[in-house]
């Protein structure tokens, strides 16, 4: 991966265990973005988990959305399609300047992706990344191919917003009132599904990490 990602300025790093509405995270996501941009502020990744929505990237077909009535629907500016978020489910807003990151969207976009991959690793999970497909994926023994990460981001004056989402143990099913991402012929697990038994505190850990390695040293929020 390359180096030029890496910057060796702390990254202020935040863990909220209780659900965080989507719109107070969209807006602060927001505020903290141009915040970076703007006034030099520190980059951010926030950890939460959010109660059940679909959310809707710039790209999203009204089609994909197979049952509106199941949770509420949120227009958001990231990139994708539709996608679900709800409680079992690590979400991680990422809030880094790429014009001190090489300012290369493609790069940044598959660092993302390792940085799940080598998270996943550490639970003895064999993720992929796909060519035209963004997000995490494993191959299941018969040969499926299951989503079991997504990553959508927006930038702003090159500052990153928005970022990942990792399945640890959400209702599955709760995918079933969208096409998630747009793809049909391939479904979605999780690490519980898996037959992994981690907690959301191990999921954590193996983040921190994996992104202390690729990105920037952690300053933790006191």
């Amino acid at each position: 991966m390359s180096d030029k990602i890496y910057s060796p300025e702390p990254v202020l790093w935040r863990v909220s265990d209780d659900l965080t509405p989507y719109p107070l995270a969209h807006d602060y996501m927001k505020e903290a973005a141009l915040d970076i941009a703007v006034n030099g502020a520190q980059e951010q990744v926030w950890l939460l988990q959010h109660p059940p929505l679909y959310t809707a990237g710039t790209s999203a077909n009204p089609s994909d959305l197979v049952d509106a009535s199941r949770f509420e629907v949120f227009e958001t500016g990231r990139g994708g399609q539709y996608t679900y978020h709800g409680p079992g489910q690590r979400v991680g807003y990422v809030m880094l300047d790429l014009r001190k990151r090489g300012r290369d969207v493609s790069v940044f976009v598959r660092t993302l992706e390792q940085w799940i991959i080598d998270t996943l690793a550490e639970f003895d999970v064999k993720a992929e990344r796909r060519c035209g497909r963004v997000g995490v994926w494993v191959v299941r023994e018969d040969g499926r191919e299951e989503k079991i990460a997504a990553i959508g981001v927006r930038l702003k004056k090159w500052v990153s917003f928005h970022g990942i989402s990792i399945n640890l143990n959400p209702d599955l099913s709760h995918f079933g009132g969208i096409v998630p991402c747009g793809i049909t012929e391939h479904g979605v697990t999780s690490l519980q599904d898996l037959g992994k038994t981690a907690k959301m505190s191990d999921l954590d850990q193996a983040l921190e990490k994996h992104f202390a390695r690729f990105f920037s040293p952690i300053e933790k929020q006191a």
